[in-house]
Protein backbone atom coordinates (compact mmCIF):
# COMPACT_ATOMS: atom_id res chain seq x y z
CA UNK A 1 0.00 0.00 0.00
CA UNK A 2 0.87 3.18 -0.86
CA UNK A 3 2.41 5.18 2.20
CA UNK A 4 0.54 9.03 2.78
CA UNK A 5 2.88 11.99 3.54
CA UNK A 6 2.40 11.62 6.94
CA UNK A 7 3.01 8.26 7.05
CA UNK A 8 6.17 8.36 5.47
CA UNK A 9 7.22 10.90 8.10
CA UNK A 10 6.62 8.77 10.92
CA UNK A 11 8.01 6.04 9.13
CA UNK A 12 11.51 8.24 8.98
CA UNK A 13 11.91 8.96 12.24
CA UNK A 14 10.63 6.02 14.67
CA UNK A 15 11.30 3.02 12.18
CA UNK A 16 13.88 1.59 13.99
CA UNK A 17 12.31 1.70 17.62
CA UNK A 18 8.92 1.28 16.48
CA UNK A 19 10.41 -1.96 14.62
CA UNK A 20 12.43 -2.97 17.69
CA UNK A 21 9.53 -3.02 19.61
CA UNK A 22 7.66 -5.24 17.59
CA UNK A 23 10.33 -7.97 17.13
CA UNK A 24 10.82 -7.78 21.06
CA UNK A 25 7.37 -9.40 21.54
CA UNK A 26 7.40 -11.23 18.86
CA UNK A 27 5.94 -9.49 15.95
CA UNK A 28 8.00 -9.27 12.96
CA UNK A 29 6.71 -6.28 10.24
CA UNK A 30 6.81 -7.10 6.92
CA UNK A 31 8.65 -4.27 5.78
CA UNK A 32 11.03 -2.94 9.02
CA UNK A 33 11.85 0.49 7.20
CA UNK A 34 8.13 1.25 7.49
CA UNK A 35 6.16 -1.04 9.59
CA UNK A 36 3.71 1.79 10.93
CA UNK A 37 0.43 1.75 8.45
CA UNK A 38 -1.29 4.64 6.78
CA UNK A 39 -4.29 3.63 9.45
CA UNK A 40 -1.81 4.09 12.49
CA UNK A 41 -0.22 6.88 11.35
CA UNK A 42 -4.00 8.57 11.05
CA UNK A 43 -4.87 7.57 14.47
CA UNK A 44 -2.02 9.10 15.87
CA UNK A 45 -2.90 12.46 13.86
CA UNK A 46 -6.32 12.41 15.19
CA UNK A 47 -5.29 12.09 18.42
CA UNK A 48 -2.90 15.22 18.23
CA UNK A 49 -5.30 17.22 16.39
CA UNK A 50 -7.74 16.36 19.53
CA UNK A 51 -5.01 17.23 22.02
CA UNK A 52 -4.22 20.03 20.31
CA UNK A 53 -8.39 21.17 20.55
CA UNK A 54 -8.53 20.32 23.77
CA UNK A 55 -5.68 22.52 25.45
CA UNK A 56 -6.96 25.34 23.27
CA UNK A 57 -10.47 24.64 24.64
CA UNK A 58 -9.21 25.20 28.16
CA UNK A 59 -7.42 28.19 27.51
CA UNK A 60 -10.16 29.67 26.25
CA UNK A 61 -12.99 28.66 29.13
CA UNK A 62 -15.01 31.48 29.56
CA UNK A 63 -18.11 31.75 32.26
CA UNK A 64 -18.66 35.22 31.53
CA UNK A 65 -18.10 35.23 27.11
CA UNK A 66 -17.74 31.30 25.89
CA UNK A 67 -16.99 31.34 22.08
CA UNK A 68 -17.82 28.94 20.01
CA UNK A 69 -15.69 26.31 20.14
CA UNK A 70 -16.84 26.19 23.90
CA UNK A 71 -20.06 26.02 23.12
CA UNK A 72 -19.58 23.81 20.74
CA UNK A 73 -17.93 21.19 22.96
CA UNK A 74 -20.71 21.98 25.86
CA UNK A 75 -23.22 21.06 23.68
CA UNK A 76 -21.83 17.66 22.65
CA UNK A 77 -20.98 17.31 26.53
CA UNK A 78 -24.69 18.04 27.56
CA UNK A 79 -26.18 15.85 24.51
CA UNK A 80 -24.17 12.52 25.58
CA UNK A 81 -24.53 13.07 28.95
CA UNK A 82 -28.50 13.73 28.48
CA UNK A 83 -28.48 10.77 26.66
CA UNK A 84 -26.88 8.41 28.93
CA UNK A 85 -29.14 9.73 31.88
CA UNK A 86 -31.97 8.61 29.71
CA UNK A 87 -30.46 5.30 29.10
CA UNK A 88 -28.06 4.23 31.95
CA UNK A 89 -29.81 6.26 35.06
CA UNK A 90 -28.69 7.80 37.82
CA UNK A 91 -25.36 8.85 38.12
CA UNK A 92 -24.26 8.15 34.41
CA UNK A 93 -22.21 11.69 34.64
CA UNK A 94 -19.31 9.28 35.72
CA UNK A 95 -19.19 7.70 32.13
CA UNK A 96 -19.75 10.84 30.49
CA UNK A 97 -15.59 11.82 30.07
CA UNK A 98 -15.19 8.04 28.19
CA UNK A 99 -18.31 8.08 25.77
CA UNK A 100 -16.82 12.13 24.67
CA UNK A 101 -13.70 10.48 23.86
CA UNK A 102 -14.59 7.67 22.08
CA UNK A 103 -17.09 10.26 19.84
CA UNK A 104 -15.17 12.38 19.08
CA UNK A 105 -11.51 9.83 18.32
CA UNK A 106 -14.35 7.90 15.99
CA UNK A 107 -15.91 10.93 14.25
CA UNK A 108 -12.59 12.80 13.39
CA UNK A 109 -11.34 9.82 12.63
CA UNK A 110 -14.13 9.42 9.69
CA UNK A 111 -14.04 12.88 8.65
CA UNK A 112 -10.59 12.66 8.33
CA UNK A 113 -10.31 10.82 5.18
CA UNK A 114 -12.66 13.73 3.65
CA UNK A 115 -9.62 15.83 3.67
CA UNK A 116 -6.85 15.29 0.25
CA UNK A 117 -4.18 13.42 1.12
CA UNK A 118 -5.39 11.41 4.57
CA UNK A 119 -7.67 8.28 4.62
CA UNK A 120 -9.94 7.35 7.45
CA UNK A 121 -8.23 4.83 9.53
CA UNK A 122 -11.91 3.38 10.53
CA UNK A 123 -11.98 2.16 6.71
CA UNK A 124 -9.53 -0.55 7.85
CA UNK A 125 -10.97 -3.27 10.21
CA UNK A 126 -8.22 -3.10 12.80
CA UNK A 127 -9.35 0.34 13.82
CA UNK A 128 -13.09 -0.19 14.39
CA UNK A 129 -11.92 -3.31 15.57
CA UNK A 130 -10.08 -1.68 18.40
CA UNK A 131 -12.47 0.80 19.19
CA UNK A 132 -15.02 -2.19 20.11
CA UNK A 133 -12.58 -3.78 22.10
CA UNK A 134 -11.66 -0.94 24.16
CA UNK A 135 -15.85 -0.08 24.97
CA UNK A 136 -16.35 -4.12 25.49
CA UNK A 137 -13.21 -4.13 28.23
CA UNK A 138 -14.61 -0.74 29.39
CA UNK A 139 -18.09 -1.40 30.31
CA UNK A 140 -17.31 -4.94 31.68
CA UNK A 141 -14.95 -2.92 34.06
CA UNK A 142 -17.83 -0.64 35.07
CA UNK A 143 -19.85 -4.10 35.85
CA UNK A 144 -17.18 -5.20 38.34
CA UNK A 145 -16.87 -1.64 39.74
CA UNK A 146 -20.61 -1.18 40.26
CA UNK A 147 -21.43 -4.64 41.60
CA UNK A 148 -18.41 -6.64 42.67
CA UNK A 149 -17.59 -10.78 42.05
CA UNK A 150 -21.82 -10.31 41.51
CA UNK A 151 -21.44 -9.06 37.98
CA UNK A 152 -20.82 -12.42 37.49
CA UNK A 153 -24.45 -13.36 38.17
CA UNK A 154 -25.37 -11.48 35.07
CA UNK A 155 -24.19 -14.26 32.50
CA UNK A 156 -26.05 -16.49 34.32
CA UNK A 157 -29.59 -15.46 33.34
CA UNK A 158 -32.30 -13.51 35.27
CA UNK A 159 -32.96 -15.39 39.01
CA UNK A 160 -34.88 -18.74 38.60
CA UNK A 161 -37.61 -18.86 41.41
CA UNK A 162 -39.59 -21.97 41.76
CA UNK A 163 -37.50 -23.97 39.42
CA UNK A 164 -35.77 -26.93 41.52
CA UNK A 165 -31.90 -26.62 41.86
CA UNK A 166 -31.09 -29.98 39.89
CA UNK A 167 -32.47 -27.74 36.62
CA UNK A 168 -30.94 -24.58 37.34
CA UNK A 169 -27.64 -25.82 36.41
CA UNK A 170 -27.97 -27.43 32.58
CA UNK A 171 -30.11 -23.35 32.22
CA UNK A 172 -27.63 -21.59 34.16
CA UNK A 173 -24.75 -23.48 32.19
CA UNK A 174 -26.93 -22.83 28.67
CA UNK A 175 -27.31 -19.23 29.61
CA UNK A 176 -24.05 -18.86 30.16
CA UNK A 177 -22.66 -19.86 27.04
CA UNK A 178 -25.70 -17.70 25.38
CA UNK A 179 -24.08 -14.40 27.54
CA UNK A 180 -20.99 -15.36 26.66
CA UNK A 181 -21.46 -15.88 22.84
CA UNK A 182 -24.19 -12.21 23.24
CA UNK A 183 -20.93 -10.54 24.40
CA UNK A 184 -18.27 -11.08 21.59
CA UNK A 185 -21.20 -10.54 19.13
CA UNK A 186 -20.84 -7.61 20.59
CA UNK A 187 -18.02 -6.37 19.21
CA UNK A 188 -18.01 -8.13 16.06
CA UNK A 189 -21.50 -6.31 15.83
CA UNK A 190 -19.36 -2.77 16.64
CA UNK A 191 -16.27 -3.56 14.21
CA UNK A 192 -18.70 -4.71 10.94
CA UNK A 193 -20.67 -2.01 11.29
CA UNK A 194 -18.50 0.86 11.68
CA UNK A 195 -15.95 -0.50 9.08
CA UNK A 196 -18.37 -1.60 6.62
CA UNK A 197 -19.94 1.75 6.63
CA UNK A 198 -16.67 3.46 6.42
CA UNK A 199 -15.41 1.61 3.90
CA UNK A 200 -17.57 1.92 1.48
CA UNK A 201 -18.02 5.24 1.92
CA UNK A 202 -15.06 5.62 0.47
CA UNK A 203 -14.88 3.27 -2.25
CA UNK A 204 -18.15 5.21 -3.26
CA UNK A 205 -16.53 8.29 -3.33
CA UNK A 206 -13.67 7.26 -4.98
CA UNK A 207 -14.84 5.66 -7.61
CA UNK A 208 -17.30 8.71 -8.58
CA UNK A 209 -13.82 10.79 -8.01
CA UNK A 210 -12.66 8.59 -11.14
CA UNK A 211 -15.17 8.84 -13.16
CA UNK A 212 -16.50 12.46 -12.84
CA UNK A 213 -14.19 14.70 -11.36
CA UNK A 214 -16.68 17.62 -10.74
CA UNK A 215 -19.86 18.20 -9.45
CA UNK A 216 -21.51 14.87 -8.85
CA UNK A 217 -18.57 13.89 -6.18
CA UNK A 218 -19.86 16.45 -4.15
CA UNK A 219 -22.87 14.94 -3.63
CA UNK A 220 -21.07 11.91 -2.34
CA UNK A 221 -18.77 13.84 0.06
CA UNK A 222 -22.32 15.21 1.37
CA UNK A 223 -23.01 11.54 1.84
CA UNK A 224 -20.41 10.59 3.47
CA UNK A 225 -20.44 13.40 6.22
CA UNK A 226 -23.39 12.17 6.97
CA UNK A 227 -22.42 8.43 7.37
CA UNK A 228 -19.40 10.26 9.76
CA UNK A 229 -21.77 11.50 11.89
CA UNK A 230 -24.79 8.48 12.07
CA UNK A 231 -21.87 6.11 12.54
CA UNK A 232 -20.76 8.21 15.41
CA UNK A 233 -23.59 8.36 16.87
CA UNK A 234 -24.82 4.51 16.79
CA UNK A 235 -21.44 3.31 17.67
CA UNK A 236 -21.69 5.63 21.36
CA UNK A 237 -25.33 4.62 21.90
CA UNK A 238 -24.89 0.99 21.85
CA UNK A 239 -21.64 2.13 23.96
CA UNK A 240 -24.03 3.63 26.38
CA UNK A 241 -26.62 0.96 26.02
CA UNK A 242 -24.01 -2.01 27.07
CA UNK A 243 -22.90 0.34 30.29
CA UNK A 244 -26.56 0.09 30.82
CA UNK A 245 -26.82 -3.16 31.15
CA UNK A 246 -23.68 -3.71 33.03
CA UNK A 247 -24.49 -1.22 35.66
CA UNK A 248 -28.02 -1.54 36.19
CA UNK A 249 -29.13 -2.32 39.24
CA UNK A 250 -31.23 -5.17 38.71
CA UNK A 251 -28.03 -7.06 37.92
Amino acid sequence: MEQLWFTEILNRLLAKPVTAVLETVGLHPRHPQAPIMNSVAMEIMVCLFLIVVFFIVRARLSVDRPGALQHTFEGLVGFIEQQSQEIIGPHSERYTAFLVALALFILFCNLIGLIPGFESPTAVPIVPLGCAIVAFFYYQAQGFKHAGPKYLLHFFGPPMEGVPFLARIPLAALMLLIEIASHLARVLSLTIRLFANMFAGDMVTLVFFSLVPLGVPILFLGLHLGVSFLQTYIFVLLTTVYLAGAVGEEH
